[in-house]
């Protein structure tokens, strides 16, 4: 009886194998995050961003120290954004297994994954550059927290209605059913698993763009601060009750900004 090749049982094992990928790539981001955050509290200055967080630090900085910006804003959105989106990539590779055992083309899963963080990269850049500006208009403290209670308040009270917005809702129920997306979105070829990464990308980041923008009020690096986000996200996609922990959660933001104005 002629062995089983290597690769066939990797392909029967696929399930395993993108789980234990996933969690790899999770639990490195969130291990560089820690280290970072532990070097940032003890010595007062960001090893990725390079730059002194602790003490005054009313310095311009120049736009060199945006690419740091970016590494740091990109661990964090991998290290956040993974655990969501594995329901949606398992499922991907599951349908790719099907397809490859009647054999039809298939394609990595790698792609599809490669499309989904290409959008939040994007997303990176932009809260780098955000981050930037509000350092420069001396918003934010040296440990990245607002240091305005207007701004703080504005950004917990338009994060919170939100939560209630039709894009909002729309861009959560595709993220919550992932095999009605491979069925309404399917593209064929390597192409057109990139094309599903960016667009599944896309209706995540409508979904959670705003819950992001919460880090700059409890601080961009505040371990807490970004568990709780990421667990936030995660339940809002998997739970039963996604939708509606979703909306409660908007009026607790709401009435969190008006307190935090009225302060």
């Amino acid at each position: 009886m002629q062995a089983t090749p290597v690769l066939e049982i990797l392909f029967k094992r696929d399930r395993l194998i993108v789980i234990a990928a996933l969690t790899g790539i999770t639990l490195l981001a969130w291990g560089y995050m820690v280290y970072e955050a532990r070097a940032m509290y003890h010595t007062g200055v960001c090893c990725c961003a390079g730059m002194k967080m602790s003490g005054p630090d009313n310095s311009v900085w120049n736009t060199s120290t945006l690419i740091p910006l970016f590494l740091m804003w990109a661990e964090m959105m991998v290290a956040m954004m993974i655990p969501s989106a594995a329901p949606m990539i398992l499922t991907f590779a599951m349908v790719q297994r099907k397809r490859r055992e009647q054999e039809r083309p298939f394609v990595p899963t790698t792609i599809f994954l490669l499309g989904y963080l290409v959008v939040w990269t994007g997303f990176s850049a932009l809260a780098a550059i955000v981050q930037w500006i509000l350092h420069a208009k001396a918003l934010l403290s040296p440990m990245m927290v607002s240091t305005s209670p207007i701004l703080g308040g504005v950004i917990l009270i338009v994060a919170g209605i939100f939560q209630w917005t039709p894009l909002k809702s729309s861009c959560l129920t595709r993220c919550r059913s992932p095999l009605a997306f491979l069925m309404t979105d399917w593209r064929e070829g390597k192409s057109g698993a990139l094309a599903m990464g960016l667009k599944h990308g896309a209706y995540c980041a409508g979904c959670c763009w705003f819950l992001m923008a919460l880090l700059f009020v409890a601080g961009v690096m505040n371990l807490w601060w970004i568990a709780v986000i990421a667990v936030f996200v995660l339940v809002e996609k998997i739970a039963p009750k996604g939708l509606f922990i979703g909306k409660v959660a908007g009026i607790f933001l709401i009435v969190w900004g008006v307190w935090m104005l009225l302060r």
